[in-house]
């Protein structure tokens, strides 16, 4: 430990940092960095440190350093984090005085930090982040909304477009078809808003086969990484269910997956793995998951009999009928 002219408490830390040049360097690499960190300094302090005291190639993105304008997001220790709004002891405290700088996505690094966005600008494009309405040129009154339509936004309005949650999610990650957390939620705003008249073609977009919400696989990473608190998982679920409401979902197997858990709840009480299976894939298509139903058979989470027709080996909970009052009440949507 050291004291700074203040008489403010440091310590001596090693920072790594990626680097890579993508018109110089075939692959990455990491170099270290020694330096004296100080209570109050924040993760875009020690990028500006390495910068400014160490090497004046390093590059990355920064403007408002007020935790709004989303240009500084990167990840520690693959913790997507906002660098002018995270403390770099706090991070120094979770992951033992050992952190690693890199941009949010590796692949699509250009300089250090610097990442390509057009994917994720692409994929905002494409759900019309934006009023579609056709307005008076000359309107003799503002555009009222009430409370009630201000709150139903759910702060969806809030994103700052880092890229956090889009570069953090896995699906995304597997599927390059995938719109992603921050597009749907964008979707969600401008659908939700009072003025709009493009609601139908949003999600539309948003329940396409392998771009829509339901390739979605429910990880919750989106919440995690949103500096805003967002958490974009919310608006996801709020689109599932604009989908049935509007006649816009359409019977496949995700949307029988989704079916499937409510049937189980509604049959047992139990969640039924088997029959989710059946009722969504059909009897045919279960046979390509035979291999994780030996093992799940081997871990006695399945039954042999388990999905078999005309055999409910499934046990029921007590008050059953109790709860299936309550999913009766409270279904307000079927395909």
């Amino acid at each position: 430990m050291g004291e700074n002219i203040a008489g403010a408490t440091t310590r001596k830390v090693t920072i790594k940092a990626f680097r890579f040049n993508a018109e110089t360097d075939y692959l990455p690499s990491y170099k270290s960095y020694t330096m004296e960190v100080g209570k109050d300094e924040l993760i875009l302090d020690l990028m500006n440190r390495i910068k400014w005291e160490h090497d004046g190639s390093f590059s990355y993105r920064r403007s408002c350093r007020h935790g709004i304008c989303g240009a500084c997001a990167i990840k520690v220790n693959g913790k997507a984090t906002l660098a002018c709004k995270q403390n770099a002891i706090e991070l120094l405290d979770l992951f033992d005085n050992e952190i690693t700088l890199e941009p949010s996505s590796t692949k699509r690094a250009i300089k250090d930090m610097i990442i390509d966005k057009s994917d994720f600008w692409d994929k905002h494009a494409a759900v019309k982040p934006y009023v579609v309405s056709d307005v008076d040129p000359r309107p003799e009154s503002e555009s009222k909304q009430s409370i009630a339509e201000f709150n139903n936004f759910l702060d969806s309005d809030l994103c700052i477009q880092c890229g956090a949650c889009h570069y953090s999610c896995p699906a995304l990650e597997a599927n390059s078809d995938f719109l992603g957390p921050a597009a749907f939620a964008a979707a969600y705003r401008f659908t939700v808003d009072p003025r709009d008249e493009a609601g139908k073609e949003r999600l539309q977009t948003t329940f396409d086969a392998g771009a829509g919400v339901w390739d979605c696989v429910k990880c919750y990473e989106c919440a995690e990484a949103c500096p805003k608190e967002i958490n974009p998982i919310e608006k996801i679920g709020k689109l599932h269910n604009m989908q049935f409401e509007q006649g816009i979902a359409k019977s496949n197997v995700a949307t029988r997956h989704a079916e499937g858990f409510l049937r189980g709840m509604k049959k047992s009480g139990y969640l039924d793995e088997a029959d989710i299976v059946t009722y969504s894939e059909g009897y045919l298509g279960m046979y390509k998951h035979l291999t994780t139903a030996f093992k799940m058979m081997k871990a006695g989470k399945i039954h042999w009999q388990d999905g078999v027709p005309f055999i409910d080996s499934m046990p029921k909970i007590k008050n059953l009928s109790e709860v299936q009052k309550l999913i009766e009440i409270a279904q307000t949507n079927k395909l």
